[in-house]
């Protein structure tokens, strides 16, 4: 049975939630590993986040907003305990997201300093990258900051270890924990501010909603800027009793099937275009030890569904839904009842809105909120602007049925089209496409037309993709046919970001540039 949730749970800073952790599954027991395979027990993480913590607090200021541009690894789980021990806020940087966006990011967080790897920026080839953040950061590079550590450092370190709660910075439940950025799959980065009280929180409420073993293994490739790898795969292992195995990137199609056997994992953090490309590169036993998978920030088709049971035999994939301004886990199925469309039940603790949308028949407009949605949005004067009455707007229009609120999502208010006076969903649209090449990559967007208000086209990496079939499979099931694309543009690749979602500012700039679609 999962643990009950009591709210109380969550007021405490994440430092102290991880000596809890300790104290409750053992200082000895091994709670991370990367591909390093060098594995690290609550009290080497907590040495370590002391260590390297105080060197970078040598250099930094308590409160400060400090950079991390890092790959999910050990280093990066380090990094973000260790400022937490001296009271600096980890601000996660996302190293997908382009200079633009990456430059405006630190900017509006006010980041003074970036933390990052020689290893990282050599692999990755990100100069430029490096380069464009130095016109206004200090990048400083890890392994010269772990060279400095000396004797004195690794004296006070194995003496906090004994004492911790004697030389970490007493932080409050409601402080800034982290600041992360939305993904920006619709328009410009927003900064948020998650308290630690919001993070913890997250965390028990997972706890109590499903059933999670303290032997298990977490594989996570999914990256720590992104909040469903920093709350899914670092925090709730970790404070959990279970072993993060963190990988830093969920490209590696090849590598990572392998991986996942070998480390013995339990439970893989994926996205559907992530889970459905390691199921197809893995050989028959390399995903059969997985207890279940867990699947966010996309929908999961049906045939990713399938194709999991046809080669790896029962493992539920669970669908979940979140946000980055709640911690970010709203709802998720569970291993013991899972309903594939939706996007499971409500974890315990969240109030929930649904008003009505004009022209939208089928649900409504979700507001949410509860102990993990976030402090506020940060603003243009590196002040946060607190949400009203505490209610976050989703922007997701939703169904929700019966007492354990069981969550099946419409899709995006931004999402949905008036096309002769109807409102289409995008979101259906593209279902559509999914059901008819249902190993492509699709994306619809709304276009302007002069006769009927908008239009839809479809973005499809399927070089044989054709109206007709969109027609007649739109017939056979009763849609709408003012659901079905009428323009439809091949591409080489769909464009995705680093987070695995489908990147609709680059498909409508795309979609503004070329002439067939004017």
């Amino acid at each position: 049975m999962p643990r009950a949730y009591d709210a109380r749970d969550g007021e405490r800073s994440v430092f102290d939630a991880l000596l809890e952790a300790r104290e409750r599954y053992g200082a000895k027991k091994p709670i991370l590993e990367d591909q390093d395979r060098n594995p690290l027990s609550y009290t080497d993480l907590i040495r370590a986040s002391f260590a390297l913590g105080r060197k970078i607090a040598s250099f930094t200021e308590k409160g400060e907003r400090v950079g991390v541009l890092l790959p999910s690894g050990s280093g990066v789980v380090v990094t973000f305990f260790g400022l937490h021990a001296f009271g600096r806020i980890p601000t996660m940087l996302n190293f997908t997201s382009g200079l633009r966006n990456l430059r405006a990011a630190c900017k509006l967080a006010g980041v003074k300093r970036v933390l990052t790897a020689h290893r990282f920026i050599e692999q990755g080839k990100l100069h430029d990258l490096v380069d464009a953040l130095e016109e206004s950061a200090e990048v400083i590079y890890l392994e010269d900051v772990r060279e400095k550590i000396g004797l004195a450092d690794k004296l006070f370190a194995a003496t906090a270890g004994i004492f911790p709660k004697r030389f970490r910075a007493n932080l409050k439940p409601d402080e800034p924990g982290v600041i992360l950025f939305t993904s920006g799959s619709f328009g410009a980065p927003r900064g948020v501010v998650l308290s630690h009280g919001n993070l913890v929180s997250n965390v028990r409420q997972i706890e109590a909603h499903i059933d999670l073993d303290p032997d298990w293994v977490m594989f996570n490739p999914l990256p720590t800027f992104h909040c469903f790898g920093l709350t899914g795969g670092v925090l709730l292992p970790i404070l959990t009793g279970m072993k993060a195995f963190e990988y830093p990137s969920p490209l590696h199609i090849k590598q990572i099937p392998p991986l996942i056997k070998d480390s013995g994992a339990s439970i893989l953090l994926a996205t559907d275009t992530f889970l459905n490309q390691y199921a197809r590169s893995s050989d028959a036993d390399e995903l059969s030890g997985l207890k279940f998978i867990v699947c966010g920030a996309e929908k999961v088709r049906e045939e990713t569904h399938n194709l999991i049971t046809e080669r790896f035999g029962n493992i539920p994939v669970l669908e979940g839904y979140g946000a980055t301004e709640a911690s970010p886990v709203v709802a998720v199925n569970k291993p013991v009842d899972n309903r594939r469309g939706t996007v499971g039940g409500m974890l315990p603790g969240m109030e929930t809105r649904i008003e009505p949308v004009e022209g939208i028949k089928e649900g409504g407009r979700l507001f949410l909120r509860g102990p993990n949605v976030m402090a506020g949005y940060l603003n243009e004067a590196g002040g946060i602007d607190p949400l009203p009455g505490g209610w976050h707007d989703t922007g997701d229009v939703v169904t929700m049925e019966g007492d354990d609120r069981w969550v099946t999502i419409k899709g995006r208010v931004k999402r949905f089209a008036k096309i002769g006076g109807e409102m289409v969903s995008l979101t259906a649209a593209e279902d559509l496409a999914v059901a008819v090449w249902p190993e492509g990559r699709h994306a619809v967007i709304a276009m302007p037309d002069k006769k009927k208000g908008e239009r839809l086209i479809l973005f499809t990496d399927r070089a044989d993709a054709d109206v007709g079939p969109l027609v007649a499979h739109a017939q056979s099931i009763g849609a709408p046919e003012l659901a079905v694309p009428r323009r439809i543009i091949r591409i080489a690749e769909v464009p995705v970001l680093g987070t695995g979602k489908t990147d609709y500012v680059a498909i409508q700039r795309m979609a503004d540039t070329d002439s067939r679609a004017a």
